[in-house]
């Protein structure tokens, strides 16, 4: 599985189509362990979709799936989520 992990900014693309600000800066925290962080610090996992995952405890913090012109965003991992104006 590790071959499939690449950080934070290999997700940066999909989290620009969904947020209007650069996300690889924003903080998270994670609802498992608490672990505060950049979002470009975390694990991302890329097949069928885009899966974010804390680089603590490997919990889920978000998962994004892209389809056409739709886009699907879990974000139930993350306790918080800080974005810069």
């Amino acid at each position: 599985m590790d071959a499939l992990r690449l950080d934070g900014n290999a997700a940066a693309g999909i989290l620009g189509e969904v947020f209007a600000s650069e996300m690889t800066t924003a903080v998270g925290t994670c609802g498992s362990c608490g672990a505060v962080g950049a979002v470009g610090a975390v694990h991302v996992y890329v097949s069928a979709g885009v899966v974010l995952r804390c680089s603590s405890c490997e919990s889920v913090l978000m998962r994004i799936v892209a389809a056409e012109a739709r886009l699907w965003v879990d974000l139930t991992g993350l306790s918080s989520l800080e974005l810069r104006r």
